[in-house]
């Protein structure tokens, strides 16, 4: 459970323990994984809540949401893992491991699958409760910066999702990624001393990634307070993330793989596939949408609320 990384062009070392405490009563253990999760999850809902009404979302329609979104998420998260890694989950025979598909504690999730699954929530949610898809979806993705930039935190205690050999001063060593690379052959035995020796180390592109999320989050912050139209912040979102993903996943040594299928000679990476195809559509749509309101922008959803509740308060 423990394991101690470096980054010796840094200075840095760390000791890290998967386990954040152990239930005593049922000798259960907690993993800084999930802790990590679940204090990205609470911090996006109460910074949401603060900025709601910016977008004409209520607290109850947020914490409403919430308990529809988040069980979805977690069966979404594993779905998508598992369907891009059956060969994993399958049994001599061939046959699926229903137990080992059910079992989450090996760490098998993939974020995309989460937003796939409340983009699907919200739009359901939105048409029964007669709400604006594309204001709250704006709000939304203040909360999907929010938890991703501190989830990646999660893969550092897990010492997980980073990427391929570099020698570049913030490279990360440490005895079990130099095992790994190994084992998975993106070093040689002489690779694998130079990582033990920090002369050579991985990209941290957990680390990348949060990075990058905390960038997204500033920008859409300052897009979400002047927005020219319903959506500009949700297209923001995926244009940022999708670019962003597409180089940092190219780096990775964990990918999920697109059924064997390859591309000029290479394995086709899912996620990179689908955030390129992502930050290419949203950012047409943003170019498009900034043509057709050129003129001047419509009427956002909380002005048609302030509106609506101007009348109401006129009428009585």
């Amino acid at each position: 459970m423990i394991k101690t990384v470096s980054f010796p062009g840094l200075g840095l070392e760390f000791t890290l323990n998967r386990v954040a405490f152990t239930i005593p009563v049922l000798d259960r253990p907690v993993y800084w994984y999930g802790v990590i999760i679940t204090a990205g999850l609470i911090l996006a809902v109460f910074l949401c809540i603060r900025w709601g009404k910016r977008f004409g979302i209520t607290e109850d329609n947020i914490v409403d949401m919430m308990l529809f979104a988040v069980p979805a998420a977690l069966v979404a998260v594993r779905v998508y893992y598992v369907v891009f890694n059956l060969d994993i989950y399958r049994r001599a025979d061939g046959s699926l491991d229903w137990g080992a598909i059910f079992y989450y504690g090996d760490g098998g999730l993939a974020i995309y699958g989460a937003i796939i699954s409340s983009a699907i929530v919200l739009l359901i949610f939105c048409r029964r409760r007669k709400l604006s898809f594309l204001a709250y979806a704006d709000l939304g993705v203040h909360g999907l910066f929010i938890g991703q930039l501190i989830g990646r935190w999660g893969n550092f205690m897990n010492v997980e999702a980073y990427g391929g050999p570099t020698t570049l001063p913030w490279r990360m060593c440490g005895s079990s990624i130099a095992a790994e690379m190994l084992r998975d052959g993106y070093v040689d035995q002489a690779g694998y001393e130079a990582i033990l020796s920090g002369t050579l180390g991985v990209h941290p592109t957990f680390f990348y990634e949060s990075a990058w999320n905390l960038v997204g989050l500033i920008v859409v912050y300052f897009i979400g307070k002047k927005r020219r139209f319903d959506g500009e912040c949700f297209l923001f979102y995926f244009f940022w993330y999708g670019l962003g993903r597409t180089w940092i996943e190219g780096l990775r040594t964990d990918s999920l793989y697109l059924f064997g299928w390859e591309l000029f000679g290479a394995p086709i990476r899912v996620s990179q596939l689908l955030s390129a195809v992502v930050c290419v559509l949203a950012g047409a749509a943003m170019v498009w949408a900034f043509w057709k309101y050129r003129g001047g922008r419509p009427e956002l959803f909380v002005e048609r609320l302030a509106a609506q509740a101007a009348e109401t308060d006129k009428g009585e």
